[in-house]
């Protein structure tokens, strides 16, 4: 039997259950993931699209295009507003679940890397196996709008 794990948002109205181990973590401090969660990084856990099933509740969508010229889509509670999902073009059939959206324990998975630490804030420290300034497939293509880059 598989490992199952479950979670939702933070009124209750989402709930989701994911089977089986994430082929990939990270936490990454790209501009996106800030202004994803509010933060200083999202934590973040990639299963196929069949590890993820939504058992309860509707998501609204936001897609925008990133500075390499694919898309980003998050899902996200109606309701409460958190960020539950998300894909990327890059990953076709992938999902990422916000880590914190776990029911307790939240952060069962080992997480060795962290990407985008370019814009990685000052105060946080971290001790991974792996540290990259961006990912292998970072390819810009055009600049992120003045905002994103403070200006």
């Amino acid at each position: 039997m598989s490992e199952i794990h479950e979670g939702g948002c933070q009124c209750g109205s989402v709930r989701y259950r994911t089977t089986g181990q994430p082929h990939r973590t990270a936490v990454c401090h790209c501009r996106y993931c800030q202004t994803r969660t509010g933060s200083a990084f999202g934590v973040s856990a990639y299963f196929n699209g069949e590890q993820v099933e939504v058992r309860s509740g509707e998501l609204n969508r936001y897609r925008f295009t990133t500075e390499s010229g694919r898309s980003f889509e998050t899902q996200f509670c109606p309701t409460c507003g958190t960020t539950l999902f998300w894909t990327l073009g890059l990953w076709d059939g992938v999902i990422g679940v916000a880590a914190g959206t776990f029911d307790p324990p939240s952060f069962w998975f080992d997480v060795t890397r962290e990407v985008f630490t370019r814009s990685k804030a000052p105060f946080v420290t971290l001790a991974l196996a792996e540290s990259h300034e961006t990912t292998a497939s970072y390819a810009p293509v055009a600049g992120d709008s003045p905002r994103l880059r403070g200006q």
